[in-house]
């Protein structure tokens, strides 16, 4: 994607130099890239926006080609082999054919024990640079227990029944880590996340074990097998450590404490699922039981899980995508303007790209609760992992009621507590307000609270968790300014 500033900011896909204002549909070629610690694939998707008012809104998507499951390579010093990912996406682009140039955007992400390899972000940074068409997400565990309860179909099994007692849960399976997330009301209302997968123990054909994760041998030692990299591994000895694991999944739904197996606070305990959904690597298995193996847990863990779970009389079934739960498919691309009361300083603070959102459910009652409205948005920084972000993150304001001094005192201070962690480190102050008030907002900020450092404020449009905005300079005939907002696609599936 590429913005012609030259002409007031309005915004082009690359591949054909498409103006988005001037048509009432688009077709979009996207591609999804998924870096897992125990699995890679690509999808490539056709997707199709219609003009909704100013914004573009998803009407269709279609799959052109989904790669093969390769396993994820890492070199001797473990970290991700960057050269064989390289050739794999080569072979995939060419099987489905299409060029880099014929992509318009995409979405990568690694998640799982890649994400933490010492190469991952230079991994990240080699895709997303590709022609600067691709949103790069480096999705820790809470973001990806949300992405996998979304991309399983969970969230969309609760419809709109907000009821905290009677919810789904998805669990996500993979290589490394088990992400659980709790959904209800459409949304994901809690997640947790343990060191239990298939992968933290491998072997080869012969049953010789091949390598072994950290958490791999605190397993091998609660199951109280000697075992070693080169020693021999027995069918009896796989089904115990899948059991083991299965135990600590298990508790972990229940949101039981589990000594140093939570990568995320525990799911608060009684809750009363009426349908469980896997995802992830293992729930191949569940599907298909007769699957060929990769030398690896997984087989064992799906039965042992499998059996747990029909135990406890609650439906259950491995979701439709499977192994690709979490993988993007594709980047929803919709444009919209801003309104004329924008507040930017300095002047060259503009245009800014690829900037994460995070829209907590604030508190903006008649008198606003400066302590409630600082732990919203810290919470709701640590939940899409921008609790130290090395970016600049927006902060989405459902702003409601009047413009009061009063009001808007204890808003901005509240916000600039919660918000220290990114304005900091001298990351912008990047507010997108829904209503009217940008302005007002901005000026406060500066004039009133005395903030020194870089704010953009903007009116006029909607964002929500898992977007990335790109702002452009302003239009200087209209006071406004293009804002792309880029938003993960969940398949409906």
């Amino acid at each position: 994607m590429t913005t012609n500033e030259n002409t007031g900011g309005r915004v082009f896909f690359s591949s054909a130099e498409r103006s988005l204002i001037e048509e009432d549909e688009i077709i979009l070629k996207t591609v999804g890239v998924d870096i897992g610690s125990a699995t890679s694939h690509i999808l490539f998707s056709e997707i199709y926006l219609e003009r909704l008012d100013t914004r573009y809104i998803v009407s269709k998507r279609e799959i052109i080609h989904r790669s093969e499951i390769l396993l994820t390579p890492y070199s001797h010093e473990q970290d991700i082999d960057k050269d064989r990912l390289g050739q794999f996406f080569d072979k995939q682009f060419k099987l489905a054919g299409l060029a880099p140039d014929d992509i318009d955007t995409g979405a990568l992400i690694l998640t799982g024990v890649a994400v933490r390899r010492r190469n991952a972000r230079a991994i990240g940074e080699l895709f997303a640079a590709q022609s600067g068409k691709f949103v790069s997400v480096s999705a820790g565990d809470g973001l990806e227990a949300i992405m996998a309860g979304h991309g399983s179909g969970a969230v969309g099994l609760t419809g709109g029944a907000d009821n905290d007692r009677s919810m789904v849960l998805n669990i996500d399976i993979g290589g490394g880590t088990t992400k659980l997330a709790a959904c209800g009301g459409g949304e994901v209302k809690h997640c947790s996340a343990i060191d239990a997968g298939a992968r933290l123990v491998t072997f080869d054909q012969q049953n010789i074990i091949t390598h072994i994760e950290p958490f791999g041998q605190k397993y091998l030692l609660l199951a109280g097998f000697d075992l070693r990299v080169g020693d021999p591994i027995s069918d009896s000895q796989k089904s115990l450590l899948a059991d083991l694991m299965v135990d600590q999944i298990m508790a972990a739904m229940a949101g039981d404490e589990l000594e140093g197996l939570y990568r995320l606070p525990r799911l608060p305990a009684g809750n009363d699922y009426r349908q469980i959904i896997f995802s992830g690597g293992v729930c191949e298995y569940i599907a298909n039981p007769e699957l060929a193996t990769f030398g690896d847990l997984g087989q064992a863990i799906a039965k042992s899980i499998s059996s747990r779970v029909a135990a406890l009389d609650i439906p259950y079934q491995a979701a439709n995508l499977g192994i690709r739960a979490t993988v993007i498919g594709a980047s929803q691309y919709t444009v919209q303007v801003s309104g004329s009361t924008i507040y930017f300083d300095p002047a060259d603070v503009l245009p800014i790209r690829n900037v994460p959102v995070i829209a907590p459910e604030l508190t903006i009652g008649d008198e606003i609760d400066e302590a409630i409205v600082k732990a919203e948005i810290i919470a709701a920084l640590a939940q899409m992992n921008l609790a130290d972000p090395d970016q600049p993150v927006a902060l989405a304001v459902p702003w409601q009621g009047s413009a009061s001094f009063a009001r808007l005192q204890g808003f901005a201070r509240a916000v600039l507590g919660g918000l220290e962690t990114v304005i900091g480190r001298g990351h912008p102050l990047i507010l997108v307000v829904r209503g009217d008030i940008a302005g007002l907002l901005g000026i406060h900020f500066r004039v009133e609270e005395g903030f020194a450092g870089p704010i953009i404020s903007i009116d006029g449009i909607e964002v929500s968790n898992f977007d990335f905005i790109d702002i452009g300079d302003v239009i200087r005939s209209t006071g406004s300014a293009p804002v792309v907002i880029k938003s993960l696609i969940f398949p409906s599936e």
